[in-house]
Order: structure tokens, then C-alpha cells, then sequence
């Protein structure tokens, strides 16, 4: 139990409905041990009521912890951490319906379409894909996505 009475892990926010009256929406943190732990203060994901917020993944190796080499690769080890985080919170990645995708060479987006085929099957999620200086620990490739949960 958490300091404010509350399992580990959750947290409650109090909103009001069109109606006025109050609605309680429980925040879950979502952990996976087959993707990588949090490098920073975030949680792999977050799921509140339906919806599942998943962090940015890079291609970690969740055993080691250690970046995966080249952009195939990285690719490959992003949707697998995605997946694994997505199975902890009761999903899959079919469930998906919006991602987001940063990458440090544009260039890479044929490719990186190519891979998510492996991963995905139509109707594709929506998505925004952008070209960044730089990622964490030197990345080539990360996602972050939004699941809804039936």
C-alpha cells in the first residue's frame, strides 16, 4: 500500500461529468518484466478506465538493458517491448489506435513500415511519425502508443 491508502502502483483522480456529478478515474501503472524498466521517473504505462497510455520504447534489450545494434534491429526490439507492455495490461497490440513515431533519419521510414507489418494488422492504428536531433542512449527509432481496451 501507497501512502495515501492505495494499492501501489494506482492513482485516483476525481473528474466531473457532463452532467455535473463526480467521476473517479483510477490511474493503473502497468509494468512488464519483458520490456525494459523506466529509465527515468515514468512508468511503462499507464491505464485509466479503457484507454492504456504506453511510454516511448527504444530498442532496448530487456534482459541486458543494453541497445540493440542498427535500425532493423531496434525496430524489431521496440515492437516487442510495445507488445510485451501492451500483454501486461491486458491487450495487445491490435488494440492499438494511435501511435507515434520519432526517428533520427526520415530515410528509415520505409523500412520501419515495412517491420510494423509484422506487428500490426489492419485496420492500422492512426499515426504521427517525426524526425528528432537525437533519442535516448543514442536510439535510432521509438514509440509511443495508445491502446483502448474492450
Amino acid at each position: 500500500m501507497s501512502q495515501n491508502g492505495r494499492p501501489e502502483g494506482e492513482l485516483a483522480t476525481k473528474r466531473v461529468s457532463a452532467e455535473g456529478s463526480p467521476v473517479n478515474t483510477k490511474r493503473i501503472a502497468i509494468r512488464s518484466p519483458d520490456a525494459p524498466a523506466a529509465i527515468g521517473p515514468y512508468s511503462q504505462a499507464i491505464r485509466a478506465g479503457n484507454t492504456v497510455y504506453l511510454s516511448g520504447q527504444i530498442g532496448l534489450d530487456p534482459a541486458t538493458g543494453t541497445l540493440v545494434d542498427g535500425l532493423e534491429a531496434q525496430a524489431h526490439r521496440v515492437f516487442a517491448n510495445l507488445r510485451a507492455v501492451a500483454q501486461s495490461a491486458g491487450g495487445t497490440l491490435d488494440h492499438a489506435v494511435k501511435l507515434t513515431l520519432l526517428l533520427t533519419d526520415l530515410g528509415d521510414f520505409a523500412q520501419v513500415n515495412e517491420i510494423m507489418k509484422a506487428y500490426f494488422s489492419e485496420p492500422y492504428p492512426a499515426r504521427a511519425t517525426y524526425q528528432v536531433v537525437a533519442l535516448p542512449r543514442g536510439a535510432l527509432i521509438e514509440v509511443e502508443g495508445i491502446l483502448v481496451l474492450s
